[in-house]
Parts: C-alpha cells; structure tokens; sequence
C-alpha cells in the first residue's frame, strides 16, 4: 500500500472549493517560474490535486524535485512512450490547465499550433479536448507590445482566459498567485456570499425492509441533490451530506453520511444538527410510508399473498426549525401529473407546515421527464413569489437552486 505524499497533508486546509479537481500547471521559462510553487500550493489548500508541466528553461531555474515536493506528484518535464500530455490533457482528463507564467514563446506556440516542447504540447492536446485554459503572461513590456503578440492574443482571447500582468519596471509582470487562485476559485463558482457558511443537505432515496432481504423504495437517484451539493463545496461551502441509498457518486470536498432507512436519515439529521448551520437543504426522497413491522425472517416466497401494512413515515423537514429556529430551510416537493397551480398550491402548504423558507417543487410524472430523467422543470416557491427555472439539465437546475439560496442568503 502507498503512502501518501507528506505534501498532501495541507490539501483542504483552507478550503475545499477545489476538491475533486485535476489541475495542470504549465511553468514556462520565467524568471517568475518561482511563483509557480506558491501557486501550486494555493491550489491544493483548497482542495486541488495540482500536476506540474515545466519547460527546460524553467528547470534550468527550479529542479524539478521542488515541484515534486511542492505537489506530491510527479513532474512532466519531457514526453515518453507513457504519452504523458494524453493523460492530463485528453478529454476530461483534467479540469483546469493554467500556464504561470507564459511566455511570449509559449503563448506563440499555443496561437498558431506548434507542439514540439511538454507544455506546448500539453496545451495543444486541452485546446483541442475544451479543457478550460487560463494563461498568465510575463514578458517585457516591449514584447508584450510586440504587434505578433497581440495577434496571438487577440486570436486565443475567445479560447482561453488571459489574467492581465503588472506593469512595472518596463516589464509585464505574471500576476501574483493569490490573483490566480481566486480567478479559479470565482471560475469554478466560489461565492463570497456562501464562502465559510454550514451547509447539511439530505440526497437519495431510503429504502425500509419488508424482511431482511426484501425493502420497498422510490425511483430517486440523488442526482440533483449531489449536484447541489457539488455546487455548494464549490462555492465554499461548508457541506455535510447525509446520503441515502442513491446512485450518483458524492463530491469530493463534503462529509458524507451514509444511511439506509428514513429513521438512520431523520438520526443523522438529528446528530449532525447539535452543531449550528446557516443552511439546510431536504433533498432527499425520504420514504413517507415504511412497514408497520418487518419480519426478522425472509418472508416464504411459496405463499400466494401476503398482506403489507406500513405506517406513516417520520417527516424530518418537520423537525428542522424545532431543532434550529433561523436556519434557512430549503425543501423539495415532487408531484405527479397536476397543474402548475396545484404544484404551487401543494408547495405552499409544505411550506405552512415545515416553516421551510423555500420548496424546490416539480412534476416527475410528465411524459418528458420520464423520456429523460437528466433534465428538468423546477419551481421554486416561497410565500409570496415563484420563480421557475424551465427545461435543463440537472447540471443547470442545481446551479439555479444554488443561485435562488444565495439570494436569499444575501
């Protein structure tokens, strides 16, 4: 077994808004190569998992071990048969590539389509698989006003993103990597409004035994409630998720607990809930009905019927304003087949009967939604408005719920 690198032990420790991205940094020949350590680092105190790409000239300046120690991987420095630049920039291979700092050089070789160094090679590869690319120059003045270079510029400035350099000296100086770091974290969604602030979030279905083998359960994946969850760590959240039995992987950057049954769900809520939050999200499709008593024994599967009685299901979003009276309370109702005032109608009585600020209501039994669960519609409701977000996918959906929470955060 591995043991993790000594320089992991920071990642995390300032955030987790970066937790589950890959990101590559390119470190061109600069004398402002040195600042790429402090970057690196910065990234991965916020979660990130940060591969090093330098140039010749760059470890001509800073050996390569100093980039190895700094991020605990290993360091690209030349292109093998391993096809290095494929395994950090083919198709979401990586989530972000930034080059601090990019030369004039560089910068050229990216503009017009040579590849015969690591980075420009690199680079090549993540523009042509739409990895998002964020470039830092630094160069003398002269050159970055050097016509040739502002055509380069101009041609990639709808392709990449370009971080403006300091002008000082006769020199356009790369960006000091705090700059850097928060142009990522805003990029991937950090929200000064959310930043630091205890988010607990219930996703997926439960499942509630009919014998020890046998359980009775809903159709729910946990997508949008993951996904929300994502959005929030990237926004830099403080998120725990209590995750029932769904089918999407949970995000990297949350704690996550995991439960079964609606009463282990309205436990963990309980637990986690004698620590204050500013935000508590039910998304979950928690059982409303569970079997009045399980067997202990699986159940005879020669019998020609058997009679299930179930009983009404503790409703934990009920509980929630009891245990913590000014959090603001997110809820989410699912309907089948009715009106869009109906939907609304049956929002706002959830509403009156949980003290939820706001529920996330839609209909999951409309023809479309079930050609293709991906996508949806979804109202958000309050007392005295609706705001609704129209056809997208889950993706977008959660993004709109996180943009609907904020406002009201704000």
């Amino acid at each position: 077994m591995s043991k993790k690198h000594p320089s992991l032990d920071i990642v995390g420790s300032d955030g987790t808004e970066l937790a589950g991205k890959k990101i590559v940094l390119c470190v061109s020949g600069s004398v402002a190569a040195y600042k790429a350590i402090e970057l690196a680092r910065l990234f991965m105190r916020h979660g990130a998992d940060v591969t090093c790409v330098a140039s010749k000239t760059a470890t001509d300046l800073i050996k390569p071990s100093y980039f190895k120690w700094a991020t605990g991987n290993e360091v690209i420095t030349k292109l093998t048969g391993d096809l290095e630049h494929i395994k950090v920039a083919d198709y979401k291979r990586s989530d972000l590539i930034v080059v601090y700092p990019c030369t004039a050089n560089t910068l050229g070789k990216l503009a017009n389509g040579i590849d015969d160094t690591p980075i420009s090679t690199v680079l090549s590869v993540g523009l042509g698989s739409k990895i998002p690319i964020v470039i830092s120059l630094a160069m003398h003045q002269a050159m970055y006003e050097n016509p040739a270079v502002t055509k380069n510029i101009e041609f990639l400035k709808k392709k990449v993103d370009f971080i403006s350099p300091d002008f000082a000296e006769g020199k356009a100086k790369a960006a000091e990597a705090k700059e850097i770091l928060d142009f990522v974290l805003k990029k991937f969604g950090s929200s000064p409004v959310l930043r630091g602030k205890n988010v607990l979030i219930t996703a997926g279905p439960t499942i509630e035994y009919i014998d020890p083998v046998r359980v009775i359960t809903n159709q729910s994946s946990g997508k949008t409630g993951v996904l929300l969850a994502s959005e929030l760590v990237s926004a830099g959240a403080k998120v725990i998720l209590i995750y029932g039995a769904g089918k999407e992987s949970p995000p990297k950057g949350a704690k996550v607990v995991t439960v079964k049954t609606v009463q282990e769900m309205f436990n963990a809520v309980e637990k986690e809930m004698k620590r204050k939050f500013d935000i508590v999200i039910m998304a979950a499709a928690a059982s409303d009905y569970i079997p009045h008593k399980s067997s202990a024994t699986k159940i005879n599967s020669d019998l020609d019927e058997i009679v299930l009685k179930l009983k009404r299901a503790p409703k934990i979003i009920d509980k929630i304003k009891k245990m913590q009276r000014d959090v603001l309370l997110v809820g989410f109702k699912a309907e089948t087949n009715v009106s869009k005032e109906s939907l609304v109608k049956q929002a706002r009585k959830k509403i009156r009967e949980s003290g939820a600020d706001l529920i996330i209501a839609n209909d999951v039994g409309i023809k479309k939604y079930k050609e293709n669960p991906d996508y949806n519609n979804v109202v958000v409701v309050d007392s005295k408005k609706i705001i609704e977000s129209g056809w997208k996918n889950k993706t977008k959906i959660a993004k709109f719920i996180r943009n609907e929470i904020e406002k009201r955060i704000s």
